[in-house]
């Protein structure tokens, strides 16, 4: 179903087709109490739902919600008490959630163009069937392009580049020379892949670039946020690992391995030469010097400085990144300062005064 053209609520609602709590119920395998003959045409937070919509319940933090809401049902957890409302019980609720809006919603639709006549595609590009090539994009010699793959205007594939099926590229994206990109990837706008990566030599203090040979890989299932850069590697590729996402202003060093099913939020900035092991979560800002292995499972909180190697299964906060318990007692300390000075001084006032009286 195609995306209204605008924001508001009440458009959005009427370009869904109604289904009553008990569809909902059934396409989630969740569990009706109340009415489940309600009909829901739309979906929103608790706080901006309507009658008609359906909302959610994931956070507890906002429990109290559940006593002011206007909409019609919610989806929540089996054990979270609710105030007579009808609701939809799963065991995530926030997956479940996920489901019903594209249930109602769908995703983006994208336009069916062809291949624009504005578009400059070399005679050697091989496209692949359904292709839509809009309005002044660029396809270099050499460029391999997948079934049902969207290319938005003003991006450009540069020479060698291979990008899979269903993907979709937004306007203004650069895949550079030689870069792979897997299937079901979507980019988004103003990305780059594939730059030279941060590598200089330096004699005598003059700093000597040194080439950048290796390429990209981007595996399958894989979203990249808007205005992130991803390097080439100067030897081998920089791999960005299968059913990994991206938020935006994402920055990734040559030659690093960030492991599948990761998760980087925004202005995430990671060096050279690092390797992440699977279902990584990096908060925003976090900072991860080169040269350094993290684990599987490892969560790193917003802001965070990485400088040594994290095991498995890390939780880790603070700049340099110290282990989520151990960092929590050091800030909860730091209020306490100022009183440990005062008696810090007023000790060793005491201790001089008894060793004069000696």
């Amino acid at each position: 179903m195609a995306e209204p053209a605008s924001n508001d609520l009440s458009l959005r609602r009427a370009a869904a087709e109604a289904r009553t709590v008990r569809d909902l119920a059934d396409h989630v395998g969740g569990l009706v109490e109340g009415d489940e003959h309600l009909l829901i045409q739309g979906a929103a937070t608790l706080s901006d739902a309507a009658p008609g919509d359906i909302s959610f319940l994931a956070n507890p933090k906002y429990e109290k919600e559940l006593q002011t809401t206007q909409a019609s049902a919610v989806v929540l957890a089996d054990q979270v008490p609710t105030p007579g409302l009808t609701v939809i019980r799963c065991p995530d609720p926030y997956y479940a959630f996920m489901q019903i809006v594209v249930l109602l919603h769908g995703h983006r639709e994208h336009e069916k163009v062809g291949v624009s006549d504005r578009a400059s595609v070399h005679p050697s590009a091989q496209l692949g069937a359904n292709v839509d090539i809009h309005d002044f994009v660029v396809v270099s010699h050499d460029v391999q392009i997948g079934d049902n793959t969207t290319i938005y205007p003003n991006s450009v594939l540069g020479p060698g580049a291979k990008i899979g099926r269903d993907c979709v590229l937004y306007p203004n994206v650069v895949v550079y020379d030689g870069c792979t990109i897997g299937d079901r990837v979507t980019i988004h706008s103003g990305a780059v892949i594939g730059q030279d990566g941060f590598g200089y030599a330096t004699h005598r203090g003059v700093h000597h670039k040194i080439p950048q040979i290796g390429g990209v890989l981007i595996e399958d299932d894989v979203e990249i946020g808007a205005n992130c850069a991803v390097d080439r590697g100067t030897l081998g590729d920089t791999v960005i690992g299968r059913g990994s996402k991206f938020s935006n202003l994402i920055a990734v060093g040559h030659n690093t391995h960030i492991g599948p099913y990761s998760l980087l939020v925004a202005q995430v900035g990671i060096a050279g030469s690092v390797v992440t092991g699977h279902h990584c979560v990096f908060g925003g800002q976090v900072g991860v010097v080169g040269h350094v292995r993290i684990g599987d499972n490892v969560k790193i909180g917003a802001q965070a400085g990485v400088t040594n190697d994290l095991p498995d299964d890390a939780a880790v906060v603070g700049s340099p990144a110290l282990p989520i318990t151990q960092a929590k007692r050091s800030l909860t300390l730091l209020k306490d300062l100022p009183e440990f000075r005062r008696k810090l001084r007023e000790l060793d006032k005491a201790l001089r005064t008894l060793l004069k009286g000696r």
